[in-house]
């Protein structure tokens, strides 16, 4: 059963990680909405690194944004987490194969390999609330200008890149909660036997007398006749 918990994490994990790499990688964050178009036969999209138009024709022309400095800190925070979620994501795909019960690494006991497991779910998990806390964040800008009616630019909607970042953070943290609940608790030792050892004597009425003789360190017992 942990087994199975630990390869569908793993596997959901992965795919997450896909997901978080096209998410960042899309230019399509936001589209222009057609309420505001003149022409409905040309579109308008932005991702965190390039903007981009697109006509009906089947054109599309892409310019990076040319400053850094000069950009949203909100587009600023997206893109360093998004970063963060991709690099948090591949050291935790690692961690995880390593911490698989069934692959063999040299004579690394089980409750090492748990330990392994778990630190893998957790980073699983941190990725995917990266990747959360960005798409979010750049969602709530997109709708709050959309809504305000004191902006004076272009009103955009949420774009497909968007749910993408979502579908990837839930897989995320859904991957990660398997791997950390394949991990079980490890169950305390149960308490050694104790061990005695016994003095044999004999009466002069010929009765066996036994006395118990306190246990040895190393826990073997001695009789004596």
């Amino acid at each position: 059963m942990a087994v199975g918990l630990q390869v569908v994490g793993l596997l959901l994990g992965v795919v997450s990680w896909c997901l978080q790499s096209s998410c960042t990688s899309s230019q399509v964050w936001k589209v222009r909405s057609q309420a505001e178009s003149v022409s409905s036969s040309q579109w308008q999209f932005d991702g965190l690194w390039m903007s981009c138009a697109a006509t009906s024709m089947g054109s599309i022309q892409c310019s990076k944004f040319k400053t850094v400095l000069g950009l949203p800190v909100h587009l600023q925070m997206c893109r360093a987490l998004m970063i963060l979620s991709l690099l948090v994501g591949l050291a935790s795909i690692i961690v995880s194969v390593l911490g698989l019960k069934c692959t063999k690494i040299g004579r690394t006991s089980e409750h090492v390999k748990e330990q392994i497991a778990l630190a893998g779910g957790i980073l699983f998990i941190l990725s995917g609330v990266f990747t959360l806390i960005a798409v979010s964040w750049y969602a709530a800008r997109v709708i709050h200008d959309f809504y305000n009616p004191l902006y004076g630019g272009v009103r955009f909607e949420l774009g497909t890149g968007l749910y993408l970042g979502w579908a990837a953070s839930c897989l995320a943290v859904l991957g990660g909660s398997m791997l950390c609940c394949s991990c079980r608790r490890m169950s305390p030792a149960p308490p050694s036997p104790r061990h005695f050892s016994y003095n044999f004597t004999k009466t002069s009425q010929g009765q066996n007398i036994y006395r118990t003789a306190p246990a040895s360190d190393s826990g073997s017992s001695k009789a004596y006749v």
